[in-house]
């Protein structure tokens, strides 16, 4: 066997087993590594997913926005309905119905979206200028990330079995929070 030296070739050295990829080794010690392996995966995706959705709307011409801002502005503007409140935090899962409220006043300061009523009900629609926005988000979206990652080759139902799977493990999450907080 060959000794693991920092001076021999890289083909001679004695590399040992990896094991998962985690950002907390304690926590991927335990039944199910590949949670923990799922989660630093999350980690790196969710950060990144957050810089892209603030520096593409910035390119798009709406700079100074935070991640949920750019959310919410993107959910105001699906299918192109007023939104209550609660429908939003609902679609987004927030559960401090604070932030959100916060990301609507400063989208309204910019003039992306407008509240409005319906009944008791506050709504929020998008406004010419904030679809606007997202469709210059939308083409910016297509030219740099989309022609990226269809580069990869992904076949895109198995990204669609990720996404569903995402969707199903945060079921999952909610209720273990819900259980940590009655401890």
């Amino acid at each position: 066997m060959t000794k693991n030296t920092d001076n021999a070739p890289a083909e001679a050295r004695e590399w040992p087993a990896l094991g998962p990829i985690v950002s907390s080794a304690h926590l991927a010690s335990g039944a199910l590594p590949a949670l923990s392996e799922f989660e630093f995966g999350l980690i790196l995706v969710s950060h990144a997913f957050h810089r892209w959705m603030v520096r593409g709307m910035a390119a798009a011409g709406v700079p100074d926005l935070s991640p949920l801002d750019v959310l919410v502005l993107h959910s105001v503007n699906h299918r192109g309905k007023g939104k209550k409140l609660a429908d939003i935090c609902l679609v987004l899962n927030v559960e401090d119905t604070h932030l959100v409220t916060y990301s609507v006043k400063k989208l309204e300061r910019l003039k992306l979206v407008k509240s409005g009523r319906t009944g008791k009900e506050k709504t929020v629609a998008v406004t010419a200028e904030g679809e606007a926005a997202c469709l210059r988000y939308r083409a910016i979206r297509e030219q740099l990330l989309v022609r990226a990652v269809r580069g990869l080759g992904l076949d895109e139902s198995a990204l669609s079995q990720i996404a569903s799977n995402m969707r199903a493990l945060s079921g999952h999450y909610d209720q273990a929070a819900r259980s940590a907080a009655s401890l």
